[in-house]
C-alpha cells in the first residue's frame, strides 16, 4: 500500500477531476465467463500523450482516475469465470515483475461498484510473466472500478484504475444517507469528525462490540486500520493508514483509530474502514458530506493542520498515512 502522511487534498487523492470514455479488454467475473472493461476519458490518451509526446505529467491528478500514468498501464487479462487478472506494463511496454513491498504486500487491489454499493480489498498473487491473479472480488452485476495500488521497484507509488462491467440485471442503489455510526459483523463503529474542504480535519473511528470498547484490535497489514475514501461520481481514490503504528510504544490497539483528512472540495464521499479483530477483517462503511457543495473550496479560510506523526511526509496522489 503506497502511503504518505495524511489525506492531503486531492493532490493526494480526492479531486474533482472526472471523465469517462471506453477502452477494450476483458476479465472474468464471479457470475459470468467474461466481463467487459472500460477506461476513463483522459486515460485513453495519457499513455501516449503524457509519455510519448512529453505532455504535462499527470501526477497532480488524484489516484485511480487514470488507467495509464507515468508510463505504467493497467491491462486486464482474460481469465476463466471466477478469476480476476491483470498486468501492469512499464514505460518499455513490458509487464512489470518487480514491486516493492508496502504494508506487507506488493499489490493491493481495491474494487468498488460505481454506485458505491460494493467494496472489496484483496491481494492478488504475481506470476512469473507479470500477471496478477486473484479469485474475483466482483460480487454481482454492475460497473466496478478496480484500483491497482502499488510501487514498482525503482519507481514512484501509483494507483491506476479501470472500469470493469459484470453483465447481468443491474439495480442501481442510492448512496446511503450520512451517518456517524455503522454496524458490521456485530461491531459498532462510530465516526467523530467531518472532512472540511481546504482544511485538515481529524477523523476518529471508534470500535465497540456488545456495548464495550474493543481495546485489542489486531494489526492488519502493519496498522490497526485502513481507510479508503471514494468520492461520489468520479470515485477518486485515497487509501490511508492511521496515526501511529502497532508496537511503536504510543499507539493503543483501539478502541479509537485516528486519521487526518484534508479535501479541497465539497461533496459526498463513501468511507470504508478495514480493521482486524477476532482473527477476521471487518469493513465498516460510512457516507460523509464535506462542506457546502455550493461553496468553492478556494473560499475556505486556511486552518492549522492537526499534528501528524513527526516522521511523516507527503507522497503520491491517492496515498497517505499518519
Amino acid at each position: 500500500m503506497n502511503t504518505a502522511t495524511k489525506l492531503s487534498g486531492f493532490a493526494l487523492g480526492l479531486a474533482a477531476v472526472f471523465g469517462a470514455a471506453y477502452g477494450v479488454g476483458q476479465v472474468a467475473g464471479p457470475d459470468t465467463p467474461a466481463v467487459a472493461t472500460r477506461h476513463d476519458a483522459a486515460n485513453a490518451g495519457h499513455a501516449d500523450g503524457d509519455h510519448a509526446t512529453g505532455a504535462a505529467p499527470t501526477s497532480h491528478l488524484p489516484g485511480g482516475l487514470l488507467v495509464s500514468d507515468r508510463g505504467y498501464t493497467m491491462q486486464p487479462v482474460t481469465e476463466p469465470a471466477g478469476e480476476f487478472a491483470f498486468r501492469i506494463t512499464g514505460p518499455d511496454g513490458a509487464p512489470v515483475t518487480r514491486y516493492d513491498v508496502a504494508h506487507d504486500k506488493r499489490m493491493h487491489l481495491i474494487v468498488a461498484r460505481r454506485d458505491l454499493s460494493g467494496f472489496r480489498h484483496v491481494h492478488p498473487e504475481l506470476a512469473a510473466d507479470g500477471t496478477w491473479r486473484v479469485a474475483s472480488p466482483l460480487a454481482g452485476p454492475g460497473v466496478w472500478r478496480a484500483f491497482a495500488d502499488f510501487t514498482p521497484t525503482g519507481g514512484e507509488p501509483l494507483t491506476l484504475g479501470v472500469d470493469v462491467t459484470v453483465p447481468g440485471a443491474l439495480e442501481e442503489r442510492p448512496l446511503p444517507t450520512p451517518a456517524t455510526s455503522a454496524t458490521v459483523d456485530g461491531y459498532t463503529v462510530t465516526l467523530t469528525g467531518t472532512p472540511q474542504p481546504g482544511r485538515t480535519a481529524q477523523l476518529t473511528l471508534t470500535v465497540s462490540r456488545d456495548g464495550k470498547p474493543v481495546t485489542d484490535l489486531q494489526p492488519y497489514l502493519g496498522a490497526y486500520g485502513h481507510l479508503v475514501a471514494l468520492r461520489q461520481g468520479d470515485l477518486a481514490y485515497l487509501h490511508v493508514h492511521p496515526d501511529g503504528a502497532p508496537g511503536d510504544g504510543r499507539t493503543a490497539a483501539g478502541p479509537a483509530v485516528t486519521f487526518f483528512a484534508e479535501v479541497p472540495s465539497a461533496g459526498s464521499y463513501r468511507l470504508f474502514l478495514d480493521f482486524r479483530h477476532g482473527g477476521a477483517v471487518h469493513t465498516a462503511e460510512f457516507t460523509v458530506v464535506a462542506g457546502d457543495p455550493g461553496v468553492p473550496a478556494t473560499t475556505a479560510a486556511p486552518a492549522a493542520p492537526a499534528s501528524p506523526t513527526a516522521d511523516a511526509g507527503h507522497g503520491a496522489p491517492g496515498h497517505g498515512h499518519n
